[in-house]
């Protein structure tokens, strides 16, 4: 029978006295001779979370194990102690020859191997907290991601690097091209593309190096060679109407038309290529007063098919409306009309035209005709007509005629500060009429208080 022993509890123990328990995640150890163990603590033992932690570690020729009482690799039996769970762990050591017991508090420890050249799973957290959500996203994508979205993130990628090295690129060069021309010249060149208007975009191909004002707007621009012949017989036309027709569209307002067939020579090439030019601006000033460019567009002039195809590609825009096509003369395309009317009249006035005849034609404001001419680089100036009889009063019409070089007009800002001044006027006003209105509603409301009460009483 075996012999009795008796438990000895050393109450006298501190923390530090604690027996250490090791298991090992890899197997069992058959040989402890050959592991020198360490036992670290924490050295903040200031801080309650802290001051409690161990760290053990065993030390091979082959390998190293540590194991913590915190953290992720832990055991869940250390966890519990450290959030004030009232279990303790104890270990008991026989002694063979009194048959004593000795009861020690003890801790577990598992010991998990170290492989050099790993970054521990601390160092992986606090790498892990520093990056966005991109990138977190991107290495789940590296390493569980189908094959679809790696080669998406790899394009991804590449697409990035390649506009970083275009942004640099852009630098580089920007900053080249200021050193070469300096600040200054550049912010004169962007004041002088800032100067031109939107209308610029609709203006015909202008060539203002040209060596005479008729190369600047190049009259094949205009008609073509082919389109010119073409008009023949309209010409023809044009040339003998008699004075009743010229009254006629003097009142259908083609009064720019008129004093173009008023004027036309007596005879020759010269007379033929004024009453063709006369007749496709007929066309190009009923165009600006249409909404919409229909297949009848022009029949009843005789306009011959090439025109009308040239003017439906030209100064329309294509649409779709209850599943039709539609060719509509928009806003930008009334402008691109009156440039091109401009252009003509210069070739067919010796380089000068009539803006007030003009824009009252197209049904365009005089402001617009002016900024069309202006970004024409034409030069505007007045001339006085006898309005009614020869006794009558005189008006000033406003003319417009190219010269070289061309004129380069500067966009002025007092306009725009001016109805901003009066948005902030506006602005200040509504908010002293809200206080007016506020401070009257109050007034009748306190009149209309005391009047009850003095009923009440």
């Amino acid at each position: 029978m075996d012999a009795n022993c008796t438990l000895v509890c050393c109450e006298e123990e501190r923390e530090d006295d604690k027996a250490a328990i090791v298991q090992f995640s890899n197997g069992i150890l058959r040989n402890t001779q050959q592991l020198d163990f360490s036992f670290y603590k924490n050295v903040d033992q200031t801080n309650p979370r802290k001051k409690n932690r161990r760290m053990l570690v065993a030390e091979s020729d082959r390998l190293s194990y540590v194991g913590n009482n915190f953290g992720a690799g832990s055991l869940k039996c250390n966890n519990l102690l450290q959030v004030s769970f009232y279990f303790k762990y104890y270990v008991g050591v026989l002694n063979k020859e009194t048959m004593r017991m000795e009861v020690h508090n003890a801790q577990l420890f598992n010991m998990q191997p170290v492989i050099p050249g790993e970054a521990s799973t601390e160092n992986d957290a606090s790498q892990n907290t520093d990056l966005t959500y991109r990138e977190k996203v991107d290495s789940l994508i590296e390493a569980f991601g189908t094959n679809k979205q790696k080669r998406a993130l790899t394009s991804r990628r590449l697409n990035q690097v390649g506009s970083e090295t275009l942004q640099s690129a852009v630098a580089k060069a920007a900053h080249s091209i200021i050193d070469q021309k300096g600040l200054e010249a550049l912010q004169q060149e962007v004041v002088q593309a800032e100067s031109q208007s939107a209308v610029s975009h609709y203006l015909p191909p202008c060539y203002p190096d040209a060596d005479t004002p008729q190369q600047v707007y190049l009259f094949d621009d205009i008609l073509s060679p082919v389109e010119y012949d073409v008009l023949d017989a309209a010409g023809s036309k044009m040339a003998a109407l008699t004075p009743e027709e010229l009254q006629n569209l003097t009142d259908e307002g083609c009064q720019s038309v008129v004093c173009q067939l008023e004027s036309l020579p007596r005879e020759g090439v010269a007379r033929e290529r004024q009453a063709r030019c006369a007749f496709y601006l007929l066309l190009l000033l009923k165009l600006a007063r249409q909404k919409n460019m229909t297949r009848k567009f022009g029949q009843e002039e005789g306009i011959p098919r090439i025109i009308h195809i040239k003017l439906m590609r030209t100064f329309t825009v294509e649409t779709f409306n209850n599943g039709r096509v539609q060719y509509v003369v928009s806003t930008s395309m009334r402008v691109k009309v009156a440039a091109y009317c401009l252009a003509l009249l210069l070739h067919m006035g010796d380089m000068t035209a009539d803006l007030t005849l003009l824009h009252r034609d197209l049904g365009v404001t005089e402001k617009r005709m002016v900024e069309v001419a202006k970004s024409m680089g034409l030069t505007l100036s007045r001339h006085g007509c006898v309005t009614g009889d020869s006794d009558g009063p005189t008006a000033e019409n406003r003319l417009a005629s190219l010269q070289l070089p061309l004129v380069k007009y500067q966009t002025f800002t007092e306009i725009r500060k001016r109805k901003n001044a009066l948005e902030e006027d506006e602005g200040n006003a509504s908010k002293h009429t809200g206080s007016v209105v506020w401070f009257l509603s109050e007034v009748s409301r306190s009149t209309f208080l005391s009047s009850r009460l003095q009923q009440t009483v």
